[in-house]
């Protein structure tokens, strides 16, 4: 998220240099040798040995470098494989399907990671905030809107998780809902386009609320109200109201790890060079507003679709064409990932391009240690490429396994002896609360939830512990995966969860202080990382298809939700206590 504890991190350009400072120990002598004499008289000019370097060398110097990278990813992945692992081989006692496929898969997921990430921090989060530190200053004030809304289109095409949708899309038939399939196959880059706007326009909002000091408040009612406003139209409509799960999943899904760091680095930037980023919550606030606005502008598309294409001409489509969606159901020991791979350079390699363009040649800047940059904009490449191949062969492979057993529980599945494993209500609450501890624990193991507990204990003087926000974020996303869970075992349309649920949210912000309604609505983005986005969504599907019912979305927006409603009811509480206190 952008924000860190009391003591200031180190930066990567300076370890990197600390690392070249070692390579250049190892190549000379502590003492300096005394100099030779060319046969003329002259002095030589020195020249030191050259040292061979074995590879427990280069182990030894680049272990603490890369270690700390790679155990952040281990705790994110290997928890959540295993959970799901065990309870599909102990508790509904199926053996996983390939499952030397999954496990390169989700080596291949780790390791991209850890060169995504690292190549984040190095390369495109810099850039990002050059643009935030002269951006402002360099531009007039219609080329900074039209730069900040491109940066925020382009970053949404480059987020991890938007790959998971071309493998839900692949789930979806047609027949069933023709507008949800248009929009995640034929409509598939609309649907991403449409999500990247609400995003550019969020970017643009955030940056000038962070130049004006305008209170986030007014924008929450302003992104919201016309939300559930289409979410009502949508629900009246029979052809698009399956396309509610999903608008509203793309909300989670944007709230990345390329899109949160970049445009809230562009934001901390701006607020810096109008004197506002002294203000310990300057930061926080854009994360909601891509969250949420982008979801309105998926409804919008969705009617637009739904008003100009005739349902008979997307099914006689999809079924005479094959949709941009196909993936491999093989693995990559038969068949090489490259289009995988290719995927995932598209996806990166665009936005990274036109940051370089606007950074040289809109602000005429020259880039300060330009090895470092390539160095991370590599990584950053390489780290998307790798991802994409664990996506679809690891985290979508097992989350859909899981997806389709998992009904098995309480239910007879098709092909499945001994189905249901256990009685309707034992089976069904044994499967409800396994998901609940699924988001319980991968909210706990994220990263930027720590860092958002350290600035709010900072704040609060205490009062508001670190632990006692993460375990607040992380029962709201507990209650939120069960939610969405039971709203697709019981059918119940999503939108009767989610207008009373946001209704609520919108009463407690009014009640909360500006501090807490930061927090407590940014608390439902970084909720859903480049892990469990992808897993809980395919997962979803699967479950859903297993079921035999169209809308297995809507998992994730029950997740954003509830953590909402859990941090602001536990920010009243504080403030309330506050208030004893001083009596």
């Amino acid at each position: 998220m952008g924000m860190g504890g009391e003591k200031e991190q180190v930066r990567y350009g300076d370890y990197l240099s600390r690392i070249s400072v070692s390579f250049q120990k190892l190549s000379y002598n502590a003492i300096t040798p005394r100099p030779e004499l060319a046969p003329d008289g002259t002095e030589k000019p020195y020249s030191p040995p050259k040292v061979k370097l074995r590879v427990i060398d280069f182990y030894h110097i680049l272990r603490p470098y890369i270690g700390s990278r790679l155990e952040e990813q281990l705790k994110a992945v290997v928890p959540l494989a295993l959970y799901l692992v065990c309870f599909q081989t102990l508790v509904l006692r199926v053996n996983i399907e390939d499952p030397l496929v999954i496990f390169a898969g989700f080596v291949s997921v780790i390791g991209g990671l850890v060169l995504f990430m690292e190549g984040l921090k190095v390369g495109l989060m810099p850039l990002g905030e050059k643009l935030g530190d002269s951006l402002p200053a360099k531009a007039s004030l219609p080329v900074f809107i039209i730069i900040t809304f491109l940066i925020g289109v382009g970053v949404t095409f480059a987020e991890p998780a938007v790959g998971s949708l071309n493998i839900a899309g692949s789930m979806i038939k047609v027949e069933n809902a023709p507008y949800l399939h248009a929009l995640l196959n034929k409509w598939q880059w609309a649907t991403v386009a449409a999500v990247g706007a609400g995003v550019g326009v969020s970017a643009v909002l955030g940056s000038l609320r962070f130049v004006h000091g305008w209170g986030l408040k007014p924008f929450i009612l302003i992104a919201t109200l016309p939300t559930l406003a289409l979410t009502v139209y949508a629900m009246g409509d029979d052809r698009i109201k399956s396309v509610i799960g999903l608008a509203w999943d793309c909300g989670a899904v944007t709230t990345g790890p390329v899109t949160v760091p970049i445009v809230l680095s562009l934001g901390i930037g701006i607020a810096r060079m109008a004197g506002k980023g002294d203000y310990p919550l300057s930061g926080f606030g854009i994360v909601t507003l891509a969250s949420m606005i982008p979801v309105a502008a998926v409804l919008a598309l969705a009617i637009y679709l739904a008003e100009t294409v005739p349902a008979e001409q997307i099914i006689a489509n999809a079924n005479t064409a094959e949709t941009s969606n196909s993936h491999a159901s093989g693995n990559f020991f038969e068949r090489p990932p490259f289009a995988e791979m290719l995927e995932g350079l598209q996806a990166v390699a665009p936005v990274v391009i036109f940051l370089l363009l606007i950074v040289r040649f809109v602000l005429r800047e020259k880039f300060k240690e330009p090895q470092i940059l390539a160095y991370g904009l590599t990584l950053t490449l390489l780290g998307m490429m790798l991802f994409s191949v664990g996506l679809t062969y690891g985290l979508s492979k097992l989350g859909a396994q899981y997806g389709a057993l998992a009904p098995a529980a309480f239910t007879r599945i098709e092909g499945l002896e001994g189905s249901p494993l256990f009685n309707w209500w034992a089976g069904m609450l044994a499967t409800v609360a396994f998901a609940g501890l699924l988001g319980f624990g991968a909210t706990v193991a994220e990263p930027a939830l720590s860092a958002i507990g350290m600035v709010v204990e900072d704040l609060t003087n205490g009062v508001y512990k670190k632990s006692f926000l993460i375990y607040s974020v992380s029962f709201g996303v507990g209650l939120g995966v069960i939610a969405g869970m039971l709203k697709i075992i019981t059918g119940v349309p999503l939108a009767y969860l989610l207008i009373p649920g946001y209704a609520l949210a919108l009463i407690l912000t009014v009640f909360s202080t500006e501090e807490f309604v930061n927090i407590a609505w940014d608390s439902a983005g970084v909720t859903t990382g480049e892990v469990t986005v992808p897993l809980v969504l395919v997962m979803g599907m699967g479950f859903s298809g297993a079921l035999g019912i169209d809308d297995g979305f809507g998992i994730l927006a029950m997740a954003s939700l509830f953590p909402i409603l859990t941090t602001l009811g536990a920010g009243l509480w504080i403030k309330w206590k506050i208030s004893r206190s001083h009596l």
